[in-house]
Protein backbone atom coordinates (compact mmCIF):
# COMPACT_ATOMS: atom_id res chain seq x y z
CA UNK A 1 0.00 0.00 0.00
CA UNK A 2 1.56 3.73 -1.23
CA UNK A 3 2.27 6.10 1.89
CA UNK A 4 -1.01 8.39 -0.32
CA UNK A 5 -3.23 5.55 0.60
CA UNK A 6 -2.32 4.47 3.95
CA UNK A 7 -2.78 8.69 4.95
CA UNK A 8 -6.02 7.84 3.90
CA UNK A 9 -6.70 5.20 5.57
CA UNK A 10 -5.30 6.64 9.15
CA UNK A 11 -7.56 9.34 8.46
CA UNK A 12 -10.85 7.08 8.22
CA UNK A 13 -8.86 5.19 11.82
CA UNK A 14 -7.66 7.72 13.90
CA UNK A 15 -7.44 6.44 17.87
CA UNK A 16 -9.55 8.57 20.10
CA UNK A 17 -6.72 9.98 21.58
CA UNK A 18 -6.33 11.69 17.56
CA UNK A 19 -9.34 12.66 17.19
CA UNK A 20 -9.60 14.88 20.20
CA UNK A 21 -6.39 16.15 19.11
CA UNK A 22 -7.57 17.00 15.60
CA UNK A 23 -10.44 18.59 16.93
CA UNK A 24 -8.80 20.62 19.56
CA UNK A 25 -6.08 21.96 16.79
CA UNK A 26 -8.76 22.58 14.48
CA UNK A 27 -10.52 25.10 17.06
CA UNK A 28 -7.19 26.93 18.27
CA UNK A 29 -7.33 30.29 17.00
CA UNK A 30 -3.40 31.05 16.60
CA UNK A 31 -3.70 30.98 12.75
CA UNK A 32 -1.85 27.88 12.26
CA UNK A 33 -3.22 25.30 10.10
CA UNK A 34 -2.64 21.60 10.90
CA UNK A 35 -3.34 18.70 8.68
CA UNK A 36 -3.94 15.44 9.89
CA UNK A 37 -2.24 12.01 8.88
CA UNK A 38 -0.34 13.56 6.33
CA UNK A 39 2.31 11.93 3.56
CA UNK A 40 5.92 12.67 3.98
CA UNK A 41 7.74 10.27 2.10
CA UNK A 42 7.52 7.02 3.01
CA UNK A 43 6.02 7.62 6.72
CA UNK A 44 2.50 9.34 7.42
CA UNK A 45 2.60 12.09 9.92
CA UNK A 46 0.02 12.09 12.85
CA UNK A 47 -0.64 15.91 12.35
CA UNK A 48 2.29 18.30 10.46
CA UNK A 49 2.07 21.76 10.47
CA UNK A 50 3.84 23.40 7.61
CA UNK A 51 4.31 27.38 8.11
CA UNK A 52 5.95 25.51 11.59
CA UNK A 53 7.59 22.67 9.28
CA UNK A 54 6.24 20.55 12.94
CA UNK A 55 5.47 17.29 13.11
CA UNK A 56 2.99 16.30 16.39
CA UNK A 57 2.83 12.50 16.73
CA UNK A 58 0.47 10.94 19.13
CA UNK A 59 2.46 7.99 20.70
CA UNK A 60 0.67 5.26 21.84
CA UNK A 61 2.18 2.18 24.19
CA UNK A 62 3.02 0.58 21.44
CA UNK A 63 6.01 3.73 20.84
CA UNK A 64 7.47 1.92 24.16
CA UNK A 65 8.73 -1.29 22.42
CA UNK A 66 12.27 -1.53 21.20
CA UNK A 67 11.83 -1.79 17.44
CA UNK A 68 9.48 0.99 17.41
CA UNK A 69 11.70 3.59 19.67
CA UNK A 70 14.40 1.92 16.96
CA UNK A 71 11.59 2.96 13.73
CA UNK A 72 11.05 6.09 15.71
CA UNK A 73 14.21 7.40 15.91
CA UNK A 74 15.13 6.47 12.25
CA UNK A 75 11.90 8.49 11.14
CA UNK A 76 12.86 11.69 13.30
CA UNK A 77 16.07 11.71 11.74
CA UNK A 78 14.70 11.57 8.28
CA UNK A 79 12.33 14.36 8.92
CA UNK A 80 15.08 16.46 10.50
CA UNK A 81 17.05 15.98 7.32
CA UNK A 82 14.16 17.70 5.79
CA UNK A 83 13.72 20.62 8.14
CA UNK A 84 10.88 19.42 9.89
CA UNK A 85 11.08 19.44 13.72
CA UNK A 86 8.87 16.35 15.64
CA UNK A 87 6.82 16.87 18.78
CA UNK A 88 5.94 13.75 20.71
CA UNK A 89 2.76 13.47 22.99
CA UNK A 90 1.55 10.48 24.69
CA UNK A 91 -1.67 9.78 24.26
CA UNK A 92 -2.09 8.93 27.87
CA UNK A 93 -0.93 12.92 28.18
CA UNK A 94 -3.71 13.66 25.63
CA UNK A 95 -6.51 12.53 27.19
CA UNK A 96 -5.40 13.83 30.85
CA UNK A 97 -4.80 17.46 30.15
CA UNK A 98 -5.98 18.33 26.34
CA UNK A 99 -5.85 22.21 26.95
CA UNK A 100 -1.92 22.21 28.23
CA UNK A 101 -1.42 19.84 25.17
CA UNK A 102 -2.69 21.97 22.61
CA UNK A 103 -0.77 25.26 24.54
CA UNK A 104 2.60 23.16 24.33
CA UNK A 105 2.04 22.28 20.51
CA UNK A 106 1.30 26.31 19.53
CA UNK A 107 4.56 26.98 21.70
CA UNK A 108 6.68 24.25 19.77
CA UNK A 109 4.74 25.65 16.53
CA UNK A 110 5.83 29.26 17.62
CA UNK A 111 9.63 28.39 18.28
CA UNK A 112 11.58 30.15 16.28
CA UNK A 113 9.11 30.07 13.73
CA UNK A 114 6.84 33.60 13.53
CA UNK A 115 3.39 32.94 12.76
CA UNK A 116 1.39 33.31 9.81
CA UNK A 117 4.92 33.31 7.42
CA UNK A 118 4.44 31.87 4.12
CA UNK A 119 4.43 28.02 4.25
CA UNK A 120 8.00 26.77 2.77
CA UNK A 121 6.12 23.61 1.79
CA UNK A 122 5.38 20.37 3.27
CA UNK A 123 7.92 17.51 3.21
CA UNK A 124 7.92 15.48 0.06
CA UNK A 125 5.84 13.15 -0.54
CA UNK A 126 5.92 9.71 -1.54
CA UNK A 127 6.93 8.87 -5.07
CA UNK A 128 8.90 12.11 -5.40
CA UNK A 129 12.19 12.34 -6.75
CA UNK A 130 14.24 12.83 -3.46
CA UNK A 131 16.48 10.40 -1.38
CA UNK A 132 15.23 8.50 -0.33
CA UNK A 133 13.90 7.40 3.63
CA UNK A 134 15.94 4.83 5.33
Amino acid sequence: MNTVNRARRLRREMTLPEILLWQALRKQTTGLKFRKQHPAGRYVLDFYCASAKLAVEVDGQMHATPEQVDHDLRRDAWLASWGVRVLRISAATILGDLANVIDAVVAHASLDHPLHRPADGPPPRSGEDLKEAP
